[in-house]
């Protein structure tokens, strides 16, 4: 997939991908309308309750299997010592948590699969190895973090390319953590970038944080912070043209937050290169970026804490392996549809 920087206008959903054009073209009369429109969807009881319930315990057996102190009925022992080491990040993504067989297992729930098969019109997949997030409210030592607005998205990209996805396993009400959404701004990112910035500080890294002053701009057009509230079983989905970040939660908050992150594209999309990267990072349990066909940028596998050393509960394969069935091997992009 090339990059280019063609003339855009504020409301263009549509990408180049090898000769070829995609967009969201609605009125759908489902979700779908409030993800092209708003750049963000809540599709609901994508994961059966009790489904989500069991990845919830998984994603809370593995975190409480590092042998510490760490008692989920103990709220004095949630401390930053306690958890694996996230750095300053507000997920995990070390410890080759992205391929638990519970990890797996989520990605490959059919109506999960099933709402991206309907935004791209395929359902020959690739998935991403994203990060797992279990947030313990009201941490002592934990300090608070401010927002950090951002778009996964290189302004040198144009239209759409990539939708991200949160499978969401716990309630996400005013109170909770939960994601932040800036509604509408993917409509206007690209007016944004070209009007408001120079082209010369772009690159083609698929972040780019948003300022404070900048973000004056889009609230000065009526574009303001939304929580997105859901409930355990819900996927929540945006585009990665919209201005986003991890919400934390409030005092008032006593749920421990547990979503695994997962974004599918048409395996079609993927370059040789890509499917490579996707490999090797595949057979080294390595997580990767919020892309599933590109940016396949893998992360550092080892667990090192600040000081330098490599933490003692380092694992170099997950806890518990997934069965490597032909559609795991698949949506991984190890073997081709």
């Amino acid at each position: 997939m090339t990059a280019n920087m063609a003339t855009s206008t504020a409301t263009t959903t549509s990408v180049s991908i090898n000769n070829s054009t995609f967009r969201l073209t609605g009125p759908y009369g489902d979700w779908r309308d409030d993800l092209q429109s708003q750049g963000f969807a809540v599709v609901k009881n994508a994961i059966a309750p009790e489904k989500a319930k069991y990845y919830q315990q998984k994603a809370l057996d593995w975190l409480t299997s590092f042998n510490t102190p760490l008692d989920l009925k103990d709220p004095s022992t949630w401390t930053v010592e306690n958890l694996p080491f996230q750095g300053k990040s507000n997920t995990f993504n070390k410890y080759s948590v992205a391929h638990e067989k519970f990890m797996w297992e989520a990605r490959m729930e059919p109506k999960v699969l099933d709402a991206f098969s309907k935004i791209w019109g395929t359902d020959k997949l690739l998935v991403s190895f994203d990060a797992l997030n279990v947030t313990l409210p009201n941490m002592v030592d934990k300090p608070t973090r401010k927002p950090w607005p951002h778009v996964d998205q290189s302004p040198l990209r144009r239209g759409l390319h990539c939708i991200q996805g949160i499978i969401n396993l716990s309630h996400a009400g005013p109170e909770d953590g939960s994601l932040i959404v800036l509604p509408r701004s993917n409509t206007i990112t690209e007016h944004f970038f070209d009007t408001q910035t120079d082209s010369l500080t772009w690159d083609k890294n698929d972040i780019r944080w948003i300022s404070e002053d900048e973000m004056k701009w889009f609230q000065a057009r009526d574009m303001k912070p939304t929580k997105v509230m859901a409930e355990p079983g819900d996927l929540i989905l945006w585009d990665s043209r919209t201005i986003h970040w991890g919400g934390e939660p409030s005092a008032q908050s006593n749920t421990i937050r547990t979503v695994i992150y997962a974004s599918y594209s048409p395996a079609h999309w993927a370059t040789a290169e890509a499917l490579e990267r996707k490999k090797e990072a595949f057979e080294a349990f390595q997580a990767t970026t919020h892309w599933a066909h590109d940016n396949i940028v893998p992360r550092e596998k080892e667990a090192y804490l600040p000081d330098g050393s490599l933490d003692s509960r380092n694992r170099s394969r997950p806890l518990e392996e997934p069965e490597h069935t032909e559609h795991l091997l698949r949506l991984a992009g190890v073997k081709p549809y």
